[in-house]
């Protein structure tokens, strides 16, 4: 069995607060975006992540490189304030969340065009009904 390492990074983007939850289980990415409000607070960001974790939808994984070297804690601090401060999230929780918006963005094409067809059938229905009634007498 593999590393898993959860971390979630919050950075502001203009005009909310967002939150990137990345979840990297051996080799394999996934990631989830919530926006939040007003700037959260660490009480805030606990108390989310205790009662929202498990309603979080990740999105598909994508493949990683995993790291295996064991860094200096000021080193991981100065390459976290360095990331934050130039990119924001990181590039494969982008596209990670891209995929996600992509599924979503398919399924919802799919349902709308099942309840348009379904309204136009009922349409058509109606209409021969109607049909049918004028020509009852004859």
């Amino acid at each position: 069995m593999g590393k898993v390492c959860f971390t979630l990074t919050v950075f502001f983007e203009d005009p909310f607060w967002v939150g990137v939850f990345e979840y990297v289980e051996g080799s394999r990415l996934s990631a989830s975006k919530v926006t939040f409000g007003a700037e959260p607070r660490d009480c805030e960001l606990l108390e989310f992540i205790l009662k929202h974790c498990q309603e979080l939808r990740f999105s598909p994984a994508v493949t990683t490189v995993a790291e295996k070297t064991v860094k200096s804690p000021k080193r991981m601090q100065r390459e976290a304030r360095r990331q934050t401060s130039a990119a924001g999230v990181g590039t494969k929780a982008q596209q990670a969340i891209k995929l996600q918006q992509e599924q979503n963005k398919l399924e919802r094409k799919a349902v709308t065009r099942e309840m348009r067809e379904a309204e136009k059938a009922r349409l058509f229905e109606l209409k021969q009904q109607k049909k049918n009634e004028k020509h009852r007498g004859h």
